[in-house]
């Protein structure tokens, strides 16, 4: 057998015990809930923000790896779902994304409307007053949230909107 072959034989069972550890890590992790970041030491997944107006996302995690994506929208929510070294694995609201180094990223909670329109309303009541109409691409900072609503300042306005209409918090998330 040829030196080729062997290598090329010896390859594949190098990757197909990577994806063998690999799942079995996604397994323990669904199994336990959510881990803890390797180079933070908090949770992951977890939602972050955009610290820059534009920022390279890229293939893996170094420089020589190709540019995938430009996000360009100063404090979009992300999903952080990996971490490496001084790169983090991130995820937008469409499921894009790749790794983006750590200094482009920020911890502040923002969240981006998903429904149109999304009324602000003065409390977390679906017969409170509205305070603004939310347009679908909104991003507002994140402030408390409770069950079902959680408390958004964007455009200058401050108000309550439905989970269910923004993208960049959990379900189950209560803030105070």
């Amino acid at each position: 057998m040829n030196s080729f072959v062997r290598w090329s034989r010896v390859m594949r069972m190098a990757l197909c015990a990577m994806v063998l550890a690999s799942a079995a890590a996604v397994a323990q992790e669904a199994s336990d809930g959510p881990a803890i970041g390797p180079e933070t030491n908090l949770p992951v997944p977890r939602f972050v923000s955009l610290n820059a107006a534009e920022a390279n996302v890229r293939r893996g995690p170094s420089l020589s790896h190709r540019i995938d994506w430009v996000f360009k929208r100063r404090n979009m929510p992300l999903q952080l779902v990996a971490e490496y070294g001084q790169w983090r694995r991130v995820i937008d609201h469409d499921g894009q994304g790749g790794w983006i180094h750590y200094t482009l990223l920020s911890g502040a909670r923002t969240v981006l409307v998903t429904e149109t329109p999304t009324p602000l309303r003065t409390l977390p009541d679906p017969t409170a007053p509205e305070n603004a109409i939310l347009e679908q691409g909104v991003i507002g900072r994140l402030g408390q949230c409770e069950p079902d609503w959680c408390q958004l300042n964007a455009g200058g306005y401050r108000g309550w909107v439905p989970k269910s209409d923004i993208w960049g918090v959990t379900l189950e998330e209560l803030r105070d």
